[in-house]
């Protein structure tokens, strides 16, 4: 969620600099503040709702990875609505620091958060998440290497939910072997997309 999107339109509470509002679950309208580094914006209110309303039958005990986590409005958005933990990963230190005080204060059992790099961190030993949000910067071309990594290094549990975000004009990403592409949607220049891993199928579109 992280860098190099459009702004957000029609959302008062994010055209407040370095601000989110969680938008449902246990921390419904708290305002979460995060560092003023340049291109760093959550994604917009509206795509998060869409989302969850997507994910909802899956998020409760769920364990959660948000890769880019930058803000962390998507992994703390799932804490809120019961995920049973997020690890967050981000290189950026400063927001990476400002990230952890946050989780600190919500959910410290919960929550753990790594300053780190996504796609190094990705190839050391693995654990499988029930859920990963992956968002890179839109120019970073670090998509589908971390839509690979994660397939191929065990990173996924056999039915995992993998939420994907990019350009709207580049269309739905392609998907390693096994996925399906369950939901898309589009919000100004953002193209979002909720993945399903069914291992034994081919990939492709739902």
């Amino acid at each position: 969620m992280r860098r190099d999107h459009a702004p957000a339109r029609n959302n008062a509470v994010q055209n407040k600099p370095n601000t989110l509002r969680i938008i449902g679950g246990e921390w419904r309208s708290r305002r979460i503040r995060f560092p003023g580094l340049t291109g760093l914006r959550p994604t917009p209110d509206r795509v998060r709702e869409t989302l969850f309303n997507w994910l909802a039958p899956d998020l409760a005990g769920s364990r959660c990875l948000d890769l880019f986590a930058g803000s962390g409005a998507l992994g703390l958005e799932a804490l809120s609505r019961g995920a049973a933990s997020v690890i967050f990963v981000e290189r950026e230190r400063e927001a990476a620091d400002r990230l952890r005080e946050t989780a600190t204060q919500l959910a410290p059992k919960r929550a753990t958060v790594l300053h780190a790099d996504a796609l190094a961190w990705l190839g050391g030993p693995s654990q499988p998440f029930d859920i990963v949000f992956v968002d890179p910067p839109f120019d970073s071309g670090l998509l589908p290497v971390a839509l690979r990594t994660l397939e191929s290094g065990g990173w996924l549990i056999p039915a995992a939910r993998i939420y994907l975000e990019g350009p709207a004009k580049a269309g739905p990403p392609d998907l390693p072997g096994g996925w399906i592409l369950h939901r898309s949607g589009r919000a100004g220049a953002v193209g979002y997309h909720l993945a399903r891993r069914q291992p034994g199928g081919t990939g492709g579109s739902a």
